[in-house]
This record gives structure tokens, sequence and C-alpha cells, in this order.
């Protein structure tokens, strides 16, 4: 049997020292707004519960949560040995794995999620590898979501932290908007791959999946909310900046040329029935 992939050492050592990814999505607005807004949108798509769901990158369990509260069966599989411990802590079954060979079975679940996975696969090959897979996993007719960073989500982060008037973050910035990669040893940031609405799509057809559309998820006004807590130092998770920011986010849905705009996007599309 084919062993399974090695994510790179240095992708490991982000998530399993440098971040702690169990706080990122409640620690600032911006944070709080993908969180908010991720449910929002998987809520839309997913078939009612009880379902199986496969949370493929699922991190410390953060979906995990919410959703085994709302009555859905959760398996995680993540890399990052922590995140396997924090996700069974959160109330779902978990195992160390990778996105681009599943030990789960052939058709065995309802919905697979993979939101994380796409942003540290560098090369289209291994990103086809890990959707693919989720197409191999699910049911018939089943659910697949996948999330991606936006092309243009490090230029807005930069404005807002003010950190692009460094030359080596302009360098980084203007490289990937160029190729859409953060080069594996640059600082800020792990080796990543920014994708763009189009491309997205593309990834996801020839997966195989139908019907996928391409949702924004903090919209265009994220970067707004970050700038404002991050020069006045104050929370703006409970302020009106942030429930307008929100609002903007779920108008921008229906506009395709505002996808770019947003920090992540998330694409979902069913498997043939």
């Amino acid at each position: 049997m084919p062993s399974v992939p090695q994510l790179s050492p240095e992708i490991v050592e982000f998530y399993s020292q440098t971040v702690d990814e169990s706080s990122r999505l409640t620690r600032s607005a911006d944070g709080l707004l993908e969180l908010v807004r991720t449910q929002e949108i998987l809520r839309s798509h997913l078939p009612p519960a009880p379902a199986t769901v496969l949370d493929v990158g699922g991190g410390p369990g953060i979906h995990s949560r919410w959703l085994i509260e709302a009555g859905y069966t959760v398996h995680v599989v993540d890399p990052i040995p922590r995140h396997v411990e924090q996700a069974a802590k959160a109330g779902a079954s978990s195992e160390l794995g990778d996105a681009r060979k599943l030990s789960a079975d052939t058709g065995s679940f309802d919905v697979v999620l993979l939101l994380g996975p796409l942003y540290h696969l560098l090369d289209r090959t291994e990103r086809d590898q890990a959707l693919t897979e989720a197409v191999r996993v699910v049911k018939p007719g089943a659910l697949v979501a996948a999330a991606a960073i936006g092309r243009y989500a490090s230029l807005f982060e930069h404005v807002a932290t003010t950190l692009l008037d460094k030359e080596h973050v302009r360098d980084a910035v203007q490289d990937i908007l160029a190729t859409g990669i953060h080069e594996p040893g640059r600082k800020g940031f792990t080796a990543a791959y920014f994708h763009t609405p189009d491309g997205l799509v593309e990834e996801m057809t020839t997966a195989g999946l139908e019907g996928v559309t391409i949702h924004s998820v903090e919209g265009p006004s994220w970067g707004a909310l970050k700038a404002t807590e991050e020069h006045t130092r104050e929370s703006m998770q409970n302020s009106p900046m942030f429930q307008a920011a929100l609002h903007a986010a779920r108008l921008a849905d229906s506009y395709p040329e505002l996808l770019a705009a947003s920090s992540h996007m998330l694409a979902v599309g069913k498997t043939p029935s």
C-alpha cells in the first residue's frame, strides 16, 4: 500500500508551534467574521442532521464543535498531532492523516469539508489529489465544500496592518499576486497558495463536482474591520462596524465581481447522483 503523503515540515512547525489555530477565529473581529460566515454558508447547503461529515484538515475542531451541537456526526482528519487531540476534545472522532490520501472507504460520508487543505498544497497536482479524494469518499449526490484563501488577501491585510510600507513585504505580496504562491521560508506566514475565484471553480469541476458555486466569506469590508481593530487596539467584535461588515459580506455573495475582495472563499459542489 502506498505511503501517506508527508506535509512540509515548515507547515507542521507553523501549526504546531507558531500559531494557535484553536483561537484564530475568535480572537479578532475579522476571524470571527470568517467563523460566522462559514457557518452561515455551510448551514445553507448541508443536508439535514443527522448526517456524517468528514472534516478534512479540520484542525482543532472549531467547525466540528458546532456541527456536532447541530446533530451531525463528525470525523476529523488532520496532519497536525495537537489538532487531532484538540478535535477529540471538541467531541469529534479524529485521526492523523492527509487530505491527499484519506483512509475512509469509498462513498462512506454524506459530506466532506476541506476548510484548510487547499491553503497549503502549492502544486496543482496535490490540490487535485485532495479534491479527488474528497469526491471518492462521499456518497453520490453528496456535498463537498472547500475553502480557499483569496488571491488578494495578502495585499488587503498588509494595507490594514500598514506592513505594506516594508520592502520585503511588498516583494512577497507582489509574488503572490503574480503566482498565487507564498514561497516556503518567507516570514509572516507559511507556504501557501492563494486562489482566484475562477481557478477554484476550475479545480472543483475538474475533480468531478457539479453545480459548483463560490461564496464570499468575509466579503469586501473585512480589511476596514481589521484596520480599525489593529490601530485603535479595541475589539470590534461587538461593534456596529462588525455588523456592517457582516451585512456587506452577505450582500457581496450575489455579485461575482466582489468575490475576489474577500479574504477567503468557500466553494460548494455535489458529486454526480
